[in-house]
């Protein structure tokens, strides 16, 4: 209901096919992204950095393919939104190094092959393992959370203000994001990200929250 209604609001579109949603999270509440994005038709690629997270969401159904190839990634998403399939990839990486890389598709070809973004990484809780800094793989960083979590805070808010720069380049070309109520937008404020609503009080944000815009 979220994706579809994301849809309506914001692109003007009952029919989502051809349509491309980017998120990150396949964990306990975020894995149902995949499914979402496949039963409202449009192409769902989402990062998540735990294999196997992953793996079980595959072995579901939940998720139709898996990839840690950000070519292959582009590849697939590029032909699913040309001849309009369904499509649930699983990018196993970092989600800002996602985001980085549509940006850098759209910096050479002009073209924004994004339409939908959001995020599910547990920002509610993000030095104790619920983000993870795009500067380390995963294991690296879960040791790093273990042996200094001073150091790894610091990582988290750098990759925050990454992932926010990121999602600012492609929105200003048209893309819609939204919060999904996992904190996100208020971590990355606090780690001092652009996140702010122009002209407004330092309460609100850029972008909306499903709650209030998309679900009510």
């Amino acid at each position: 209901l979220t994706v579809l209604n994301a849809g309506r609001r914001y692109l003007k579109a009952e029919d989502l096919s051809g349509k491309v949603f980017v998120t990150s999270g396949l964990g306990g509440m975020s894995g149902a992204q995949a499914k979402a994005a496949v039963i409202a038709g449009c192409v769902g690629i989402i990062a998540e950095v735990d294999e196997a997270a992953l793996l079980k969401r595959h072995r579901q159904g939940w998720l139709m393919e898996i990839s840690n190839n950000l070519d292959h990634c582009v590849a697939r998403l590029r032909d699913a939104r040309k001849n309009k399939i369904a499509l649930s990839l699983g990018y196993h990486g970092n989600v800002v190094d996602l985001w980085e890389r549509l940006v850098h598709e759209l910096d050479t070809t002009g073209e924004l092959l994004v339409d939908l973004g959001s995020d599910q990484t547990s920002c509610h809780n993000p030095f104790n393992g619920g983000y993870y800094p795009v500067q380390l793989g995963f294991e690296e960083a879960k040791q790093l959370l273990s042996t200094n979590p001073g150091k790894f805070r610091t990582l988290v808010q750098e990759s925050l203000k990454r992932h926010v720069a990121a999602i600012n380049r492609l929105a200003d070309k048209g893309m819609f994001f939204w919060d999904y109520g996992n904190a996100f937008l208020l971590e990355a404020q606090r780690a001092g990200a652009d996140v702010e609503k122009r002209g407004a009080n330092k309460t609100e944000f850029r972008y909306p929250s499903y709650v209030q815009h998309i679900m009510g």
